[in-house]
């Protein structure tokens, strides 16, 4: 991590400094990465993200390595199983969230060639870069895209959740325009 560089100022610590500097903000079109946050996020709805992140390897032990596959075929005993398990959020509501959404992101890269190809077809196919440093919970773009993926059957995915989805995957830079990451390139990697 580089060492006296400034940051946003929500990355306060060494683990949100570490996720800040390697996995915030950039853009990816790896479906695996992207359903992975997509399932953190939606679980992350009315917690903390530093909880979350604290918990990611228990997610990812707990949901089969993100797998939608997978996760998209639970039944009730593996529903009954993670609702025992103390290193995730154990919440039977965002638990059937998790399956629904799985079952949704396949449906959706199969409709599109991918999730990322879906996301993009947002934006033009290029990130869309926040220009002032104003804070913003929701934008035009977050709205239209909840309401897309809530028509499609997507659970958890208001729009406050689908914009902070939206900044960690990369489709929005929303860096502070002070942040060094700012000006770094943004592109995803097609």
């Amino acid at each position: 991590m580089p060492e006296n560089k400034p940051r946003c100022t929500w990355a306060k610590g060494p683990d949100m400094e570490h996720y800040h500097d390697t996995l915030w903000g950039v853009p990816t079109t790896d479906d695996a990465l992207l359903y992975e946050f997509l399932l953190l996020e939606a679980f992350q709805a009315g917690l903390s993200w530093a909880i979350i992140l604290k918990k990611r390897e228990n997610f990812r032990k707990a949901f089969d390595g993100f797998d939608p596959e997978k996760i998209a075929e639970y039944g009730e005993d593996k529903v009954q199983q993670l609702l025992q398990d103390a290193g995730i959020i154990r919440s039977r509501s965002k638990i059937l969230g998790a399956i629904q959404n799985a079952r949704c992101f396949l449906a959706i890269q199969k409709e599109f060639g991918s999730f990322a190809k879906y996301l993009y077809s947002f934006t033009g196919g290029h990130p869309v870069t926040n220009t002032t440093d104003r804070f913003s919970t929701t934008t035009p773009l977050s709205d239209t895209m909840s309401k897309d993926l809530k028509k499609r059957g997507m659970r958890y995915m208001g729009s406050v959740t689908l914009y902070s989805y939206l900044q960690a995957v990369g489709v929005v830079n929303d860096h502070e325009t002070t942040c060094f990451c700012y000006q770094q390139p943004r592109e995803p990697g097609w």
